[in-house]
């Protein structure tokens, strides 16, 4: 990890994951509060972090990533109520699928909105706040259509070989600066409770969001002397 951001091993780091809710969001939620960090959640519906925040001790704030201004006043509450944001988690993406003649426009611009242009302002924000420090980490969330387009969810990977696009830009402005920038292709899908989808893919035949989030705390740890720009992640059964 870089050696200013290693100075607060003492102190209390600040995490901000953006997109929050159950899954991969709320694994990073409790991992994260349980290395000692303060959590700010953020989501359109703040409500429904409830119960994460109770658990874990996080503060849960309202925001839709796609608006500038939302964001802006995003990191301005998180930074007064706790500090600039050590690590930032861009979590949110849209999916439409579909035939790529029925596709609805509309529904393909707002996907895209979602998924790379929410990025690019909250990675923006993270940036400003970082580089006047000198030190952070910013981590963007991808997926198969990262790297590969599907047929019948073209916005899907549109949108994510754009996010991932974005990640590969900042990681090289940015790393000089002492600011690690990483993207996860989550490769395969992500288990949930009582998930039937398990008896098709045997034991841990699908990715554990608990196990995922683990790699994200150990790309915020890594050492500047041997980041790592992208971790592709998938299940021992996953074909690729």
């Amino acid at each position: 990890m870089a050696e200013q951001s290693a100075e607060k091993k003492y102190g209390r780091e600040t995490a901000l994951i953006v997109g929050a809710g159950d899954g991969l969001s709320a694994a990073l939620c409790r991992l994260f509060a349980g290395e000692g960090m303060a959590v700010a959640l953020a989501a359109r519906n703040h409500a429904k972090l409830a119960g994460l925040c109770d658990a874990t001790g996080g503060r849960a704030y309202g925001c839709d990533a796609t608006q500038a201004d939302d964001v802006t006043r995003l990191f301005a509450a998180v930074e007064g109520d706790l500090s600039f944001p050590d690590v930032v988690v861009y979590n949110p993406s849209a999916r439409v699928r579909g035939p790529i003649d029925t596709l609805d426009p509309e529904d393909v611009r707002r996907a895209l909105t979602v998924t790379a242009f929410g990025g690019f302002l909250v990675g923006q924000a993270a940036a400003r706040g970082m580089g006047s420090r000198g030190s952070g980490s910013i981590l963007f969330t991808g997926a198969s259509a990262s790297v590969k387009g599907f047929a019948k969810s073209a916005p899907f990977a549109m949108g994510k070989f754009a996010l991932r696009g974005l990640a590969e830009s900042m990681a090289r402005e940015l790393q000089p600066q002492n600011i690690h920038v990483a993207h996860f292709v989550i490769d395969g899908g992500i288990t949930k409770p009582d998930d039937p989808r398990t008896a098709d893919h045997g034991p841990d035949g699908l990715l554990q969001s608990d196990e995922i989030a683990k790699t994200y705390l150990h790309a915020h740890r890594q050492h500047r002397s041997a980041w790592t720009f992208e971790f592709t992640l998938r299940p021992w059964t996953e074909k690729f």
